[in-house]
This record gives C-alpha cells, sequence and structure tokens, in this order.
C-alpha cells in the first residue's frame, strides 16, 4: 500500500489503528481515535490493564476529566480493544507508539522498551505501514535507533515496505483529553509524503495547528520545548533561594515581575518531576554528546531542580531547630507523593527524593497522597504523632485544611513546611506552628 492510497484511508476513516503502550500517553490517544470513528487495537503487555481496558475501565488513577466516559463509550461501540500480542497488528494501517524513553543515572537514553517494540512489530506488520512514534526521543534517534532496528526486524526499507514519522506528544496527567484535542503537534515525516500523511491523521484529533517537518525538527522542537520550561523553573527556583537568604518574598516579586511587559516568571516549588522534564532535557543534550558543542545552562538547570528536595530538608532542619528538636528521630509527615496534583502519577517524584533524604538521616517519614491507594486514607488520622508537616504536591484535597485542625491533629505537630505556596503564612504561625516555605 503507497502513501496515496493510505491518504484514501485516513480520509474516510477505514484506516486501521494501533497503539503501542497504553500509559497515560497511549490510552488517551487510543480513546481518542477511536471517538474519531477510526477502529483502533491496543498493544499493553501488562495483562491485568488489557482486562481492565477491554471491561471499558480505566486502569489509572488520578483526575482525567472524560477519559473513564469516554473508554467506556469506545469500548461499548467495539472501535477500541486491547491485547498482549503483537501478532494481532498484521492487519494495521497505521501503528502509533507510546512507550517510555527513561535516560539513566549518567543521562544516557534507555531505549529498552522502544527497541522491544520494534522487535516485535517488525515481523508482523503488513506491506505500506506507516509507523509513528509519539515517544519523546533525543535528536538523530528516528535515523539512528528506529530506522535501522524496524528495517531489521522487518526485513524491509523504510520509504519502500513502511513508512516512518515521529509525532512527539504534547500532553500532561489531568489534562490529557483537552491537551490532544486542542495543543497543536509537529508531524514529523522521514520524507515531506509522510509527513502530510501523518498531518491528514492527526487532524482528525487535533483542533490546533498541526506543522509538518522532518523527523529531526520534530525531535528538536519537544526536547527543546521541554528544558525551556526546566530552565525557567530553575531560574525562579533560584530567585526563590535568593529571596529567602535576603528576606524576600517571590511570591511578591514574581507577581510584579510579571506586570512587566514581556516577563512571564514561572513559580518556584518544592521540586520538578514527571517523565518528561527531568529527562528531556538529557534527550536534547544526548543529541550532542558526541560533538564539541559545551553545554552549560541545560545541565545547571537540572542541577538546580534537582537539589529542591535537599533544600525542602534544609528548610525543615532549621525549623524543627528553632522548635528544639533534630531531625533524626523525627517524625515527618509528607503531603503528596505524585509528582504532579490531583495525579496518581509518581515518576521521578520529587517526595521519592525528601523521603529518601529524610530516612536516610535519621527521620521516620509518614507519607499522605489521596490519589495513591497505598498513601491515601484520612490525613488526619496519618499525621497523627508528626513533629513536623512537609507540603510537597498541591493537591485540591489539601485545600480545605486550616492549619489549626492540623495542630489539633497531632499534639507533636511543631513545623509546617510549604514547598507549594498553599498556605497562608499568617495563618500556620496564628496556629503556633514554626513556617518557612520555598521563596520565603
Amino acid at each position: 500500500m503507497g502513501l496515496s492510497e493510505l491518504r484514501t484511508k485516513i480520509d474516510d476513516r477505514t484506516a486501521r489503528l494501533a497503539v503501542v503502550g497504553l500509559g497515560y500517553v497511549g490510552l488517551a490517544v487510543s480513546a481518542v481515535f477511536a471517538e474519531a470513528g477510526f477502529d483502533v487495537l491496543g498493544v499493553e503487555l501488562r495483562p491485568e490493564r488489557v482486562e481492565s481496558i477491554n471491561e471499558g475501565v480505566v486502569p489509572l488513577s488520578g483526575n482525567e476529566p472524560g477519559l473513564a466516559d469516554l473508554l467506556a463509550e469506545v469500548v461499548k461501540a467495539g472501535r477500541l480493544h486491547a491485547t498482549g500480542d503483537y501478532a494481532n497488528l498484521k492487519d494495521r494501517d497505521v501503528v502509533l507508539i507510546a512507550v517510555e524513553t527513561p535516560v539513566d543515572e549518567n543521562h544516557v537514553p534507555r531505549y529498552d522498551a522502544l527497541r522491544a517494540v520494534l522487535t516485535g512489530l517488525g515481523p508482523v506488520m503488513k506491506a505500506g505501514t506507516l509507523v509513528i512514534v509519539e515517544s519523546t526521543l533525543a535528536p538523530g534517534t528516528m535515523d539512528n535507533v528506529v530506522r535501522p532496528r524496524l528495517e531489521e526486524a522487518s526485513s524491509g526499507k523504510q520509504n519502500q515496505d513502511f513508512y516512518l514519522g515521529h509525532c512527539p506528544e504534547r500532553v500532561m496527567p489531568g489534562r490529557l483529553l483537552k491537551n490532544l484535542r486542542t495543543v497543536s503537534r509537529v508531524a514529523g515525516g522521514m520524507t515531506p509524503e509522510t509527513a502530510e500523511a501523518m498531518a491528514a491523521l492527526y487532524r482528525k484529533i487535533v483542533q490546533a495547528e498541526l506543522d509538518t517537518a522532518d523527523c529531526v525538527t520534530a525531535e528538536l522542537v519537544k526536547t527543546t520545548e521541554n528544558a525551556y520550561r526546566d530552565v525557567q523553573i530553575a531560574f525562579a527556583n533560584e530567585v526563590a533561594l535568593i529571596c529567602e537568604a535576603v528576606g524576600g518574598d517571590v511570591w511578591k516579586v514574581r507577581e510584579l515581575v510579571n506586570k512587566s511587559p514581556g516577563r512571564q516568571m514561572h513559580m518556584p516549588g518544592a521540586g520538578v518531576g514527571g517523565h518528561c522534564i527531568p529527562k528531556d532535557p538529557w534527550l536534547l543534550a544526548h543529541g550532542v554528546s558526541d560533538k564539541d558543542v559545551p553545554l552549560r545552562l541545560i545541565p545547571a538547570a537540572r542541577a538546580v531542580n534537582d537539589s529542591m528536595p535537599l533544600h525542602m530538608v534544609d528548610l525543615l532542619r532549621g525549623a524543627l531547630r528553632e522548635a528544639g528538636r533534630e531531625l533524626p528521630g523525627a517524625r515527618i509527615g509528607v503531603l503528596g507523593y505524585a509528582y504532579l496534583e490531583d495525579s496518581d502519577d509518581t515518576r521521578n517524584s520529587p517526595s521519592e527524593e525528601l523521603v529518601r533524604i529524610l530516612r536516610e538521616q535519621g527521620a521516620e517519614a509518614v507519607i499522605h497522597d489521596p490519589w495513591i491507594p497505598e498513601y491515601s486514607g484520612d490525613l488526619l488520622a496519618r499525621i497523627r504523632g508528626c513533629d513536623a508537616l512537609v507540603l510537597m504536591v498541591g493537591h485540591s484535597a489539601y485545600r480545605w485544611i486550616d492549619p489549626p485542625s492540623l495542630k489539633a491533629a497531632s499534639e507533636r505537630l511543631r513545623v509546617l513546611v510549604d514547598g507549594r505556596h498553599l498556605f497562608d503564612a499568617g495563618e500556620v504561625t496564628a496556629a503556633t506552628l514554626i513556617h518557612r516555605a520555598v521563596g520565603g
């Protein structure tokens, strides 16, 4: 099948789609394309997730507006089905890949999942299949990793036996459906014709601009936009540290800075987590790892943001000493373990690092998170006996809490450290608690 025939099948919605990887991104992508009228087959290696999806039940926690209803609808209509067997992909016209692309402790991309997908897909895909990688990639990965691996696995040639492109996702947990439908996309193809076919497909679900490009441009755009955000957050965090040191209030400073035209200072906080921002800057940097390009800003920003959980411990230690206590042996309530408010996503969570440091330094960490079953339950009951609380995640469930209720729940409570600007400092001190916060 050539691209012109595929374009016709896309236009009349008879193209048969597959999405490999049914996590946060892949599940939402599958449901939205099924909603648009396509027959969609999802591939997922976790049997319990396959079973749940085929029952029309979202296998993820967190607040995802509309996803549960949409999944139930498209599964009931027979337009979405999940499987764990690559052999079922043999009749698919388009295959989208949405798997994790992490980096290791040396900031080198780990494409184990991506390579495994390509190895499993290659032998079963039919001639003329369009393969689109939605996972975020280091510049050059499509040409240096994806194309040769798929050619080897399929015994075919790109642009003869199959077509290849990269359309990186632009979504966040908590906004999956909204982002998929309303945020612009970059369709990067190995050829301009492939890019146009990709754009035709995504126009069926995206109500925003669709730009065509080559694969390297698409790789660069996604990694650059997240590296840019990481740098901006690092700047805000460093300003917060300066404000603390000189007795300023970073939140007031930010408010006034942003009144100046062309300024948009980001919010500081207890750390940066998630699957994307902590690793995408390293993917961007990896694109020139074998070239003579001096990198200073991206590594520095990563260092600042990675240091924020340790800074939270420093704030906590100082406040405990003011209360006449020491960190070793203290019982510390950690409020929030996901990396993002109202989500159950714990990937690269700053709270995980905070808890590791606390336990390493001899403190007891008591974790609460309303979205993670292991740590959910009654907050006030969980914090009994705590000497201090550290707010790490701005879950909406925490916004109703007043400091006197926290103090009443634990007679030992003396300290509240706010990493997300959730509590009013005056109310905290009025409850006879020592208040510390990122940025003063």
